[in-house]
């Protein structure tokens, strides 16, 4: 078994065009010291699947979150979307030791570069949309991605307290208020406990290390358990 059909095996597809698969992990550096090759590298490959990405991760927020507002969904997407996170993704499916690098790139620690990381996942995503259709994506990511939002992973660029407000008064003016019911715990490690009343009545109760924190936890119980059933 070569490399790409351990890489095939790996993602779960067999190519119909493995010149794609091998152009999605082809590094600019490698194509510089092969050009006899007529090789091509990744970058436009990445161009395509962030676009894809950006569109599959967008349609399932949508129908996932069906009352979060637009600016919320904004900012779920970019901490999915961004680096960080597709290198964690990338690493899931052991991506690093499948990229052709050059030489040069190679030995100064290139295979491990985040930023190298993130753009062949992209990479790859549009190659698969190219050889595979978009229902490949969306399954590939139904493995890869979505489990990690499903767990919640995202949830802390939310702002609970300004989605509550969106949601309750989208069709009416109401009285949202925030109560700190207590604290608790010794002055260098304090708790609060807070809860979230609206037009009187208590939708939320929620626990944190800071009066902030506390009031943020009351409005995501409010938001997940009144507002989502």
């Amino acid at each position: 078994m070569n490399q790409w059909e351990e890489l095939e095996e790996s993602v779960g597809y067999t190519f119909a065009n493995i010149e794609l698969l091998k152009t999605a992990f082809t590094h600019s550096s490698y194509v510089n010291e092969h050009r006899n090759e007529k090789v091509h590298d990744n970058e436009r490959l990445e161009f395509l699947g962030d676009a894809v990405l950006e569109l599959t991760v967008s349609d399932y927020l949508f129908n996932k979150y069906p009352d979060m507002a637009e600016g919320q969904m904004t900012k779920m997407r970019a901490a999915i979307v961004c680096e960080p996170s597709l290198v964690e993704f990338a690493d899931v499916v052991h991506f690093s030791k499948y990229v052709r690098l050059g030489k040069g790139e190679e030995k100064a620690g290139g295979r491990t570069r985040p930023a190298l990381l993130a753009d062949v996942f992209e990479s790859f995503i549009g190659a698969l949309y190219l050889d595979q259709g978009l229902p490949k994506v969306i399954h590939f990511l139904q493995r890869v991605v979505f489990p990690k939002i499903d767990a919640g992973a995202f949830l802390e660029t939310v702002d609970y307290k300004t989605q509550l407000q969106e949601i309750v008064q989208r069709d009416r003016d109401v009285l949202i208020q925030y109560d700190i019911l207590g604290e608790t715990g010794p002055a260098h490690s304090k708790a609060f406990e807070a809860q979230v009343v609206v037009n009187g009545q208590v939708l939320g109760k929620g626990a944190g290390r800071t009066k902030k924190q506390a009031e943020q936890n009351a409005a995501e119980y409010a938001v997940r358990h009144i507002f989502h059933k």
